[in-house]
């Protein structure tokens, strides 16, 4: 063997390099493992061994319909609420503008208004759907919005000193958030 000093060892002819494994002889099958005639007709599964099969094959198409079954019924349920939601985010200016009413109003009108509010407010209700008002509660920018800071002794900072317009959720839902003055 020639070794040249840039290129290290060189194999020649008849040479094996130490490092070179011979490679494995394939290992005579067990006695647990028939030799496989590549002739032989296939093996067909026995009656219980396809009964077997089928069986686990139903399981899972069981499964799959239970699963998409399920699935189906949460996407109905979400999409009846982002309905419900809709169609409250579109009654809301219209109860605004009864309760306007009813703060401006005198006489038999009055009354004709206050319980067209009133049906409304139960079928929102029905839905779901509930007012709130947060006055003395912490301002939380996620269920409030603050139209305006004011000063007012005896009031902690931060907190809702007055509610301008009432809020709306559907479940943990804000639909809309209450409009609030909130004490600096």
């Amino acid at each position: 063997m020639e070794v040249h000093p840039s290129e290290g060892p060189v194999k020649e002819e008849g040479d094996a390099l130490l490092d070179e494994q011979p490679s494995p002889e394939p290992e005579p099958p067990t006695e647990t493992e028939a030799p496989v005639d590549p002739e032989a007709p296939p093996v067909e599964p026995s009656d219980a061994e396809r009964a077997g099969q089928y069986l686990a094959l139903a399981q899972r198409t069981q499964a799959d319909f239970e699963n998409f079954r399920k699935r189906a019924a949460r996407e109905v349920r979400a999409a009846e609420a982002r309905g419900v939601s809709r169609a409250a985010r579109e009654l809301l200016p219209a109860l605004d503008h009864l309760a306007l009413a009813l703060d401006n109003l005198d006489g038999p009108a009055l009354e004709g208004i206050s319980l067209v509010q009133r049906e409304l407010l139960g079928v929102l209700g029905r839905l779901g759907i509930e007012a709130y008002s947060p006055k003395g509660e912490a301002f939380d920018p996620q269920v409030h919005e603050a139209v305006s800071q004011v000063a007012v002794e005896g009031v902690e900072p931060g907190t809702v000193f007055e509610v301008m317009q009432n809020g709306y959720k559907h479940g943990e839902t804000v639909l809309r958030p209450a409009r609030v003055v909130v004490a600096g």
